[in-house]
């Protein structure tokens, strides 16, 4: 399953678990970034570490689809309208890239960074201001278990806000913040980084398993 999406945004610290876990704060409003498009996998894609870094993460998501175009929404209703569906997502992230300095571009896009899928369900038949459970297990062994209404900011809210900026185009992809549980969360001398051979699965109750191989 990949979109035709002309933007991958992203929303940070969307969890008050993960902002604590990082040793952040739970932010005031949402905190947008991006991938460019070649960050894009599919479920059952080989996604390639590169050599060259070392400290490579997981971040289960839920992803929020836009079916319609949407450019300064008047309110969250109108935002939540242009939803079109969702589905699974890994925020993959090279951590000893993404804080090189306060913008986290160049730790969040390389090629395959931004798998998602199995499927998209229809926002008709997924509802996320109601409990559905989000994970992620590296081979077969479960790393975050949440629920993605413990997100800070909505889905309705992100889209609303980000339409006061950036007019999005069906088939964009929003990837909504990740709960606590990643490596990045561990005291440093617990950190074991992804390498290559392991196995990635996101799961959101309703949605089903988004699966990648690190090669």
């Amino acid at each position: 399953m990949l979109c035709e999406a002309k933007k991958i945004l992203c929303v940070g610290l969307n969890y008050k678990s993960h902002a604590e876990e990082t040793g952040g704060e739970a932010p005031k409003e949402p905190v947008i970034f991006s991938k460019f498009g070649d960050a894009l996998a599919e479920d059952g894609q080989e996604i390639v570490l590169p050599p060259w870094h070392r400290c490579y993460d997981y971040e289960a998501e839920l992803v929020a689809v836009m079916g319609k175009p949407l450019y300064h929404a008047a309110d969250e209703g109108e935002a939540a309208a242009a939803i079109g569906g969702y589905t699974c997502g890994n925020d993959l992230s090279a951590r000893d890239c993404q804080f090189r300095s306060n913008q986290w571009l160049i730790g969040k896009s390389m090629p395959g960074f931004a798998p998602v899928g199995p499927r998209i369900v229809p926002a008709s038949e997924f509802d996320p201001a109601v409990p559905h459970r989000i994970r992620c297990e590296v081979n077969g062994v479960t790393v975050q278990d949440d629920d993605v209404t413990n997100m800070i900011f909505s889905c309705p809210v992100i889209v609303h806000y980000i339409s006061q900026f950036l007019p999005l185009e069906p088939g964009d992809l929003i990837f909504t913040g990740t709960p606590a549980g990643v490596i990045l969360g561990r005291p440093k001398g617990r950190r074991t980084w992804l390498k290559p051979g392991d196995v990635v699965s996101v799961s959101v109750e309703g949605i089903g398993t988004l699966t990648n191989r690190l090669v």
